[in-house]
């Protein structure tokens, strides 16, 4: 019992002295390894792409415009447009004049047109006096420009100049639409209904011309000069099938010469491009400001229409060709107003649908022209582009 009692006591007195011991000896250890402070490496910041150039000069500049461009006789404004911008209706929206000038709009051959990029737009005017730099730009001789290879930059003075309207170019091939600005074209249905007809001529010729008399029923007013036309095709709308007025075949002018109470006026034929046979329609001379100047613009609403018929008796449409479009002026349309014609898309076999059945495709656009003459319901325009040939019944809409 007492040799157990002091194993006890001295295990007690041992292990915690050992317990000791092992702390120690494990503090007298190798060290652990503690890591190395890590290094921030500044990065550097990455390069910003260049911005890129205005939407506004790639969208709607050519690529190869011309700095100054020489107006010259035979030039019209449609052609420089072109030369300076990829769409030419947009003219309006980039040009630049004095106001203070007479008829500034109006441009000569022989004038200097001069573009400038300002912010990214273009700027178009013209060199001299008549021109508008732009704001808070220097002289326009000192401005910075690109100099093109081979491109002779010569100083200009600026000159007085006296020169009337009809020399100013056009806005479009003129001698394409002369003869449907300076002679009526269409006659309405009501107008037909009301007009005075011929009934006879002097001495009952068959055919009258130039210097003969002629006489007509229904003089109900009295005018002193009347346009003699026979009419020819309808106008039938595509879309509704109404008919919107007859084509207006135009013969002679006359002038009355005396009206006599229950008897057929008497008329004397004082120009005839044609025969003049009875029953031919007298129809008051047209009145109308004949335009010889137009502003190519997009229409300022939304117009969507088809083409109804095109002069000449041809199947297919081309440049400069005069076609019959079935809005008018209760549509919004006005002389200058540019359209875009759709060629309506071929209709096709789709092999894999069942029973073989027909897809349409897309229409695509097939030319531009620009409406000169517009009626109550309809609108006379010329083709100034062709990518394609156009027929009748294609459609039409806003550039």
């Amino acid at each position: 019992m007492n040799n157990k009692m002091t194993g006890l006591r001295l295990a007690s007195v041992l292990i915690p002295a050992l317990i000791t011991l092992g702390l120690n000896g494990c503090s007298s250890s190798k060290p652990a390894i503690q890591p190395e402070p890590m290094m921030i490496v500044e990065q550097p910041e990455p390069e910003l792409a260049p911005e890129p150039a205005p939407e506004l000069e790639s969208s709607i500049v050519t690529p190869d415009y011309p700095e100054r461009y020489v107006v010259v006789k035979g030039d019209t404004l449609w052609d420089i447009s072109k030369r300076f911008l990829k769409n030419p209706w947009l003219w309006p929206s980039v040009w630049h004049i004095n106001p203070g000038i007479r008829n500034p709009h109006l441009i000569y051959p022989g004038d200097i047109i001069v573009m400038y990029m300002v912010d990214g737009k273009p700027y178009i005017t013209l060199d001299g006096q008549a021109g508008m730099r732009p704001s808070g730009t220097p002289a326009a001789e000192k401005l910075p420009r690109e100099i093109k290879p081979g491109l002779k930059v010569v100083k200009l003075s600026p000159s007085s100049r006296i020169s009337g309207i009809h020399k100013a170019i056009s806005t479009i091939p003129m001698n394409a639409i002369r003869p449907f600005l300076d002679r009526p074209r269409v006659v309405t249905e009501d107008q037909l209904d009301d007009a005075p007809y011929i009934v006879s001529s002097y001495e009952e010729h068959l055919i009258s011309g130039t210097g003969n008399r002629v006489y007509a029923m229904n003089v109900e007013t009295p005018l002193a000069a009347y346009n003699i036309v026979r009419p020819g095709k309808e106008y039938i709308d595509p879309e509704s099938g109404d008919v919107l007025g007859y084509e207006a075949i135009y013969l002679a002018d006359a002038r009355l010469l005396k009206v006599d109470e229950d008897k057929p006026a008497t008329l004397v034929i004082t120009k005839a491009l044609r025969e003049v046979l009875n029953n031919d329609v007298l129809i008051p001379y047209e009145q109308r400001d004949q335009m010889f100047q137009f502003t190519p613009r997009s229409p300022e609403q939304q117009v969507k229409g088809q083409i109804m018929s095109v002069f000449n008796g041809v199947s297919q449409i081309g440049q400069h060709m005069v076609v019959v479009l079935n809005r008018g002026e209760e549509d919004g349309l006005a002389p200058g107003h540019v359209l875009a014609v759709l060629q309506k898309g071929a209709r096709v076999y789709d092999s894999q649908a069942f029973l073989f059945s027909s897809v349409d495709l897309p229409d695509e656009r097939a030319g531009i022209m620009m409406v000169f003459k517009t009626y109550k319901n309809l609108s006379y325009a010329l083709i100034m582009e062709a990518n394609r040939a156009m027929h009748v019944n294609d459609r039409f809409e806003n550039p």
